[in-house]
């Protein structure tokens, strides 16, 4: 059966700087084998999560019928993810952030979740700065829901305004591919180990403590 991993493009602009960083690991993941997944959220206004906790009763359906519900229908079928993101104002874009919270937060409320140990990277581009306070922001996702986050050669980010500026970021480029492979390398040791019967730790039951109860 195929590795496949999912690239989500968070840019406004389908075809814009964080587009052109994930065809750049897309590339590297080809050349490994991965199948490839690309899903964009779009330039559409994406509601943020309004905790009515409907995705508790309706299998981790959100109650806004949007590309949130089709990307989530979809990433089941995915091994691994890396979600790309432009930075707007020091921060991950609004629809980023919006369709992330969704995502992950109906996913575990409704029982039904696609996440845990399926290792997970951001890529955050930006014409000048706030790349850093993104990257940490995104990679915050992961780490909640038991997923490892792969790593590569510097900080996942890619500099230009433009996709034909990204160009001239050689650094940012080859820290794009390192990456892909890097996640390549990550999803076959976990096939063959789940191959010689090495699986994820079994849940422990949760525990819920309020700082004020």
């Amino acid at each position: 059966m195929a590795i496949k991993v999912m690239l989500v493009n968070g840019g406004p602009h389908k075809n814009g700087t964080t587009n052109r960083a994930l065809d750049e690991i897309e590339k590297a993941l080809t050349e490994d084998g991965i199948e490839v997944g690309r899903f964009w959220v779009g330039a559409k206004p994406i509601a943020g999560c309004i905790g009515c906790q409907y995705c508790a009763t309706h299998e981790g359906e959100c109650t806004f019928h949007d590309v949130v519900n089709e990307f989530n229908h979809i990433a089941a079928d995915y091994d691994g993810f890396i979600f790309g993101t432009p930075v707007h104002y020091a921060a991950a874009s609004g629809a980023t952030t919006s369709f992330m919270d969704r995502s992950f937060y109906s996913q575990a409320l409704g029982g039904v979740n696609i996440y845990p140990f399926k290792p997970a990277a951001s890529v955050v581009v930006a014409r000048r700065g706030g790349c850093s306070s993104t990257f940490d922001q995104l990679n915050k996702y992961y780490t909640i829901v038991q997923m490892p986050i792969i790593s590569s050669s510097y900080w996942n980010m890619v500099y230009g305004n433009s996709a034909e500026d990204a160009e001239q970021d050689a650094e940012g480029l080859r820290t794009m591919r390192v990456l892909g492979h890097n996640m390549a390398y990550h999803l076959k040791c976990q096939k063959a180990g789940e191959a010689a019967g090495i699986l994820p730790p079994a849940p422990e039951p949760a525990a819920r403590t309020n700082f004020i109860r």
